[in-house]
């Protein structure tokens, strides 16, 4: 029997997980198509921001996919041909397939507020991590004293942890530089009225309390209203910074709006018991992880539940057994704020403090092994430990010590 082709969108989670559980199938021949060359590891993204290794957060996808049986295309898909089953890239390439998997995640949203997009610095990519890293190092080199306020803006999982990381990131540059240590400005603004408006008020008001400690200023209820080259504007307040930090906003991947895909109202597709996008004439369009109208969309979690359901109903199909229907599962939420200090949600169970924190490293050498081997995942694991540094004063003295 010939192989049906399989054509998965997307290097995240969702996309590489189901190309390596499709990857010893004999029934499909699997191609992963992505505009990126690595995959984004994105709970370390904070840590290389903050003197991590790189190491941590990128891997390259021909080390995941070295010796299996899947097509890897450096693409950016363009268009959609329901009709002759193809899918078409930016650069023109058509690639066919006879089943399509659609995992393309998400993309930074500024909600058309005037200057984010060209004053922010954000951390959704290695390259804006970095580029962050460089601008609090150089803060240093040319003022030779910190910026006058950092401000994080989103009280989701992603500002707190990074808000938590910057304290002590700072400090530690401005003793590598010899500069007097002086009290840290850092603001964390919510536009919600707490922070994980998602999560439980209790396990929100802890980790407020924790920033607190740490010396970070939380606002909640305020919106952002525009950004300047040296502030931002909050309920009309400008506040002085060079260093302004968006990690708030995320909206699914254009992609999907301009192929007409039917979507719900959060602008994610909308799905049917199998994961397969719903008014497909044909029946061979699957979405899962962020792109997905599911229960817990947005989370890696369930992008990594979603494609292991995916890639097992395929197989069923594959030997003409009825495939499952899906079922949402719950997420372990954890939330590191700071140095050793994590909140966990498990459950009705809460966890804070050090024991949260060894929970989530015990999660990220999980999240790790399920994108490589564990002798793999154990190297990567470790290089989260690991310090990075390209300012030369800072790696001269990091050698020292």
């Amino acid at each position: 029997m010939a192989q049906k082709k399989i054509l998965i969108l997307g290097g995240g989670f969702g996309g590489i997980k189901t190309a390596l559980e499709l990857s010893d199938s004999d029934a499909y021949e699997v191609t992963l198509l992505s505009d990126k060359t690595d995959f984004k590891y994105y709970p370390a993204l904070y840590r290389s921001a903050t003197g991590g290794s790189r190491t941590a957060s990128v891997i390259p996808l021909s080390d995941i996919f070295a010796g299996k049986p899947v097509t890897l295309l450096h693409e950016t898909a363009a268009k959609l041909d329901r009709s002759a089953k193809q899918v078409v890239t930016i650069s023109g390439k058509k690639v066919a397939y006879d089943l399509l998997v659609v995992a393309l995640g998400a993309i930074t949203n500024y909600f058309g507020i005037k200057g984010l997009a060209e004053y922010s610095y954000g951390i959704k990519s290695i390259d804006e991590a970095e580029e962050l890293k460089h601008h609090l190092h150089n803060l240093m080199l040319n003022q030779h004293k910190p910026d006058l306020n950092y401000v994080v803006v989103g009280g989701g999982p992603t500002g707190i942890e990074l808000a938590g990381a910057l304290p002590h990131y700072l400090r530690w540059i401005m003793q590598r530089h010899g500069i007097k240590e002086r009290k840290i400005h850092i603001e964390l603004v919510e536009a919600a009225p707490r922070l994980l408006p998602h999560a439980p008020k209790d396990l929100s008001a802890a980790v407020a309390r924790h920033l607190r400690k740490l010396g970070i200023v939380v606002q909640t209820g305020k919106t952002v209203q525009a950004e300047t080259t040296d502030a931002l504007v909050i309920n009309g307040r400008p506040i002085k910074s060079h260093t302004v930090i968006w990690t708030a906003g995320m909206a699914t991947n254009p992609f999907l709006k301009e192929n007409n895909f039917a979507l719900a109202k959060n602008g994610r597709v909308v799905v049917d018991e199998f994961l397969r996008a719903k008014n497909e004439p044909a029946q061979n369009v699957y979405v899962i992880g962020d792109n997905a109208d599911t229960t817990y969309s947005g989370l890696a979690q369930t992008a990594l539940h979603d494609a292991i359901f995916m890639a097992d109903n395929l197989k069923r199909l594959a030997t003409n057994d009825a495939p499952k229907a899906y079922k949402a599962k719950q997420p372990i939420y954890v939330y590191p704020a700071g140095d050793y200090w994590s909140a966990v949600l498990w459950g009705s169970v809460r966890i804070y403090g050090w024991l949260g924190w060894a929970l989530r490293r015990a999660a990220d050498w999980v999240g790790y092994h399920d994108v490589e081997p564990w002798w793999r995942a154990s190297k990567l694991f470790m290089a989260e430990t690991k310090t990075e540094e390209e300012c030369p004063i800072c790696a001269a003295k990091s050698k020292k010590a």
